[in-house]
């Protein structure tokens, strides 16, 4: 075999192995997504770049604050990804009232809003294997307070936000 065969060879094999390495990369473990809505607004702006973690969750349980995405009930009326903030977790209470989240009676800290909340949800108890999210937009986010089931079961989150990549003047850990 000639150099120049030899080359072409290697190359092709280089190609087809960084292609699968990125199709396996991308299905089982780091995704990006584009924010197309102001509903996580202040902490991700329209057209920010993110990151997710598609496997943190097979290690670790779902916490309080984590930034995830996840496929929309269908009532929703949503078909695409959604991204919200988890609030709520299994067997908590949530109330929304006099401008607070309250979970289990106790006033939530949320120093990452911009304005409080100026409605009135609940109170409703989480059940198992489910999650209560909102946006931090709180006010503007078609999030669970509107949902017809404000419950996000745990086996629709496709995986956790964790970093902002672009705008690199935006760029910075979500975790």
């Amino acid at each position: 075999m000639t150099k120049i065969g030899a080359f072409i060879k290697d190359l092709i094999i280089i190609v087809l192995l960084a292609l699968a390495l990125a199709v396996v990369l991308k299905t089982f473990v780091v995704d990006s997504r584009i924010i197309p809505s102001a509903s996580m607004h202040p902490t991700i702006q329209i057209n920010d770049r993110i990151l997710i973690n598609k496997f943190i969750y097979r290690f670790e349980d779902v916490e309080r604050g984590d930034i995830i995405v996840f496929k929309p009930n269908a009532d929703t009326g949503e078909t695409r990804d959604m991204l919200k903030r988890v609030i709520g977790l299994p067997g908590e209470t949530v109330e929304i009232k006099d401008n607070l989240v309250y979970i289990n009676d106790t006033p939530l800290e949320e120093d990452y809003l911009a304005e409080a909340p100026d409605y009135q949800f609940g109170p409703v108890t989480i059940p198992a294997n489910c999650v209560f999210v909102l946006g931090d937009n709180r006010n503007k986010s078609a999030d669970a307070h509107v949902w017809l089931n404000p419950f996000l079961e745990i086996n629709k989150i496709k995986g956790k936000a964790f970093c902002i990549y672009w705008p690199i003047n935006h760029m910075e850990s979500l975790t």
